[in-house]
């Protein structure tokens, strides 16, 4: 639901956002379980996701996750697509929940999913989900039982937003017309001030939010901000933003705090984008196509990462 109209904190000139590079990632690695872990070792990532006219976003989200590095994975769709994404998704434990009418989730099937709460390192809610009344009620009874795991939200779920800040590691990734909806600004008052909107909106809320965009800008509470420019117009496809929702989830779970598990997730979302444009054309490829090309891609920046060796002794 939207909260009503939000309005940039604070006056004067707004702080300068830093530029989202290889370069500054190269001074946040990932986290290196090393040689030897095994998958406990590596992160529990729990997706959230999906419906009777979208479970293609769950099994995007879910994918992607695997593909930054998350070592194991739960998926938790409705009932009607769950054994369909068992299916699609060897390698994850599926659970079926109860639905509403509009084929959202029930709010009370979220008990089921509290005994993963010590398990799980992050947590991705939201990626096709219907019925955001209801799903807005079944996120924010689900929230507080995995307040120790990073939360990404993404589309319907980060209508649960409110007028008091979360008090639990929460990453948010909306596009200039959820944001628009979220905040009660129109989106043309989002696209002609996003760095003003998206500083906003991490204060109020209290998370990491990247306003996705040709130029995505990214927030943190304490007024710091990320910008970035390296997109490439094919990403504007659908489930791309799916398949986003599930890099930050992995990489999160991987054990990277919040702002930079967002970091590298868009930076490695545009760079696996600009590898398909480069192969097959600037329109056209799948967002199904972008995970497979991100293992890659997190091998070679973190071979020029002077933090690696560190990050593993960590």
């Amino acid at each position: 639901m939207p909260t009503p109209a939000l309005q940039p904190a604070g006056s004067g000139r707004l702080p300068r956002p830093r530029a989202l590079t290889e370069a500054l990632l190269s001074r946040w690695p990932l986290p290196d379980p090393g040689d030897h872990a095994d998958k406990e070792t590596r992160g529990h990532v729990l997706v959230v996701a999906g419906s009777h006219e979208m479970p293609g976003a769950a099994l995007l989200a879910a994918i992607a996750a695997l593909r930054a590095g998350a070592g194991k994975l739960t998926v938790a769709a409705p009932e009607r697509v769950a054994q369909g994404l068992a299916l699609a998704i060897p390698e994850a434990r599926v659970m079926g929940l109860a639905e509403t009418r509009g084929g959202g989730f029930a709010a009370r099937d979220c008990d089921r999913l509290g005994p993963l709460a010590a398990q799980v390192s992050a947590v991705v809610l939201g990626p096709g989900m219907l019925d955001e009344a209801r799903s807005v009620a079944f996120v924010r009874t689900m929230l507080p039982l995995f307040r120790e795991s990073t939360v990404v939200l993404d589309a319907y779920a980060m209508s649960a937003v409110g007028d008091t800040p979360f008090d639990q590691p929460v990453v948010m990734t909306p596009h200039a017309g959820e944001m628009a909806h979220l905040t009660g600004l129109s989106k043309e008052a989002v696209l002609d001030d996003p760095l003003a909107t998206v500083l906003a909106a991490a204060q109020r809320w209290g998370a990491c939010v990247a306003l996705k965009g040709s130029t995505t800008y990214i927030a943190q509470p304490d007024g710091s901000a990320l910008r970035f420019a390296g997109g490439t117009p094919g990403l504007a496809t659908s489930g791309s933003g799916d398949t986003l929702a599930g890099l930050i989830g992995g990489l999160a779970a991987r054990g990277a705090p919040p702002l930079h598990a967002c970091a590298w997730g868009v930076l490695l979302h545009a760079r696996a984008g600009a590898a398909l444009a480069r192969d097959q054309g600037t329109l056209g490829y799948l967002a199904r196509e972008l995970s497979a090309q991100v293992p890659a891609l997190i091998h070679a920046l973190g071979r020029r990462s002077p933090g690696k060796n560190a990050a593993r002794r960590g």
